[in-house]
């Protein structure tokens, strides 16, 4: 099975990472910039997987 992602899926993953960072910024605060960079981190592997699950499902 291919997956193929298109301009339209990035599109979707950024806003779904920034969705979600600014979620978690709100819930947990972090006090220092390895805690935002954890957040980043964790929110753009959820945008990224979101993404990808429904490019299969859809598929």
């Amino acid at each position: 099975m291919r997956i193929h992602l298109e301009s339209s899926h990035l599109v979707a993953i950024i806003a779904i990472a920034l969705f979600t960072a600014l979620m978690l910024a709100i819930r947990f605060r972090p006090k220092s910039w390895r805690g935002v960079l954890c957040e980043a981190l964790i929110a753009n592997l959820g945008a990224i997987a979101a993404v990808v699950a429904f490019e299969i499902l859809t598929a």
